[in-house]
């Protein structure tokens, strides 16, 4: 792989329109999911309730499962097996958990004596239960919003005091670019976005960053050693110049997050999964987007100041 990414001569800014078109198709595609679906799957974190979690001795059909949760006074609650064995995960919205019978159980006992009602010998493990209220769910969102909001911008003000203004913006948007992306994918897959898939779109933006900054970094310096070459020039230069090392990062840490997506269980899959998404979606804004992005956005800022 080093041997074919070395000595490349692509003409990434030449053909950068193309790659404008294709991100902007698949954050269409994303915003239109998150539409469809009235908003992002929020968590408990987030809109509040109770996760509840069980084992069960044998599997049942999904309907009977219902049946049981809607006995038990929890109509509106999600269901959700993991797959390959006979867990499920109970997901009782804010507004509609039911209260307790008069004190005696709490939910996730009433939900447990409809299962093994009218079951001889089957028996249903509690695994976990988890609540959260929406005051603080409310409060955890705005935080969670706040938290991406700021890296972003102390990133814009270190690249662009670093660099120059339109690297800070080209580097902004690239990472915005890759947010957006990856909460469009878990629109579509009907993921849930929970602290863990927060805590992975934070990772996503320090690595794509790391990555951008590389190119950034390598364009400075061609600046000075090619005078006489056009910046387009040297943004081409530049970026195929760091492709190997661009690829062969990504490439591992792509490893790992896939290897936590196979076999890292229901609790950290949303995270490896938006990990994974961002981790190409992050290598792919680093060499196509970035860089093409401060080239058109410098021009127009000279454009402006020469007019």
């Amino acid at each position: 792989m080093l041997t074919i990414l070395q000595n490349t001569r692509f003409d990434f800014m030449g053909k950068r329109r193309p790659f404008y078109f294709v991100s902007a198709a698949i954050i269409l595609a994303g915003i239109v999911s998150i539409i469809a679906h009235g908003g992002l799957r929020l968590g408990i974190d987030f809109a509040g309730g109770r996760l509840i979690e069980y084992r069960l001795s044998q599997e049942l059909p999904i309907g009977e499962l219902r049946d049981a949760v809607s006995r038990a006074g929890f109509a509106q609650a999600e269901l959700q097996r993991v797959r390959g064995t006979a867990q499920f995960l109970v997901r009782i919205p804010g507004g509609a958990e039911a209260e307790t019978r008069g004190g005696e159980a709490t939910p996730s006992t009433l939900i447990r004596r409809a299962l093994e009602q009218g079951r001889p010998g089957l028996t249903a493990e509690l695994l976990r239960e988890e609540s959260i209220g929406a005051k603080v769910g409310k409060e955890i969102r705005s935080q969670a919003f706040w938290a991406i909001l700021i890296a972003m911008g102390l990133i814009l003000i270190y690249i662009g005091l670093r660099f120059e203004f339109w690297f800070g913006v080209g580097g902004v948007l690239a990472l915005a670019h890759d947010v957006l992306i990856t909460l469009g994918i878990l629109s579509l897959l009907n993921r849930e976005i929970t602290m863990t898939v927060v805590a992975a779109l934070l990772t996503i933006v320090g690595f794509s960053i790391n990555d951008t900054i590389v190119v950034y970094d390598r364009v400075r310096e061609q600046m000075v050693k090619l005078r006489r070459e056009s910046f387009e020039s040297v943004l081409n230069i530049s970026v195929n110049q760091t492709l190997s090392r661009t690829v062969i990062t990504s490439f591992t840490v792509l490893l790992t997050s896939v290897m936590l997506l196979l076999l890292g269980g229901e609790v950290i899959r949303d995270f490896a999964l938006a990990m994974t998404v961002g981790v190409l979606t992050g290598t792919y804004s680093s060499i196509f987007i970035a860089s093409a992005a401060v080239l058109d956005l410098r021009r127009k800022g000279q454009a402006k100041a020469a007019a």
